[in-house]
């Protein structure tokens, strides 16, 4: 019986992370380290998803000092690197996500993977196929 209760208090869990779609925290993780690197805080209002950096890992440069727009050198908490995403089906697209670290904005789009534990995000310019895709970990 304890099992049982234990096994249906994780499926309620995990149902209830997927139930939440993206709304929450995820940790990104560094393409060329594979280390954690921020976390986004991903909000709905309206029907329309934006996400702000809330923190970063230890050692990660706090500013955008690569930015080559009105970022740079302005602190990376608080900035809003993604916007403009729509619940489309199983999928949240038509938004733009910027690269944090040189400032660029590129389309994206978003798909909630294994059992709402993580958040395939992925960037591109013109079609989806010329971009790249990172896995964002949900944060409990």
């Amino acid at each position: 019986m304890k099992k049982l209760l234990l096994a249906l208090l994780a499926v309620s869990a995990t149902g209830a992370a997927f139930a939440d779609g993206i709304v929450g925290k995820w940790r990104t993780i560094d393409d060329a380290t594979k280390k954690p690197k921020a976390i986004i805080q991903i909000t709905e209002s309206g029907g329309i998803y934006s996400g702000r950096i809330v923190a970063l890992e230890a050692g990660v440069d706090p500013n955008c000092g690569d930015c080559d727009n009105a970022q740079k050198g302005k602190p990376l908490v608080g900035q809003t690197v993604l916007r403009g995403l729509r619940l489309d089906g199983d999928a949240y697209t038509g938004g733009k996500i910027t690269d944090p670290k040189s400032g660029k904005v590129y389309s994206a789009k978003a798909t909630v993977a294994n059992g709402g534990k993580s958040l395939q995000v992925r960037g591109f310019m013109g079609i989806s196929a010329l971009g790249r895709t990172q896995t964002w970990q949900r944060v409990q």
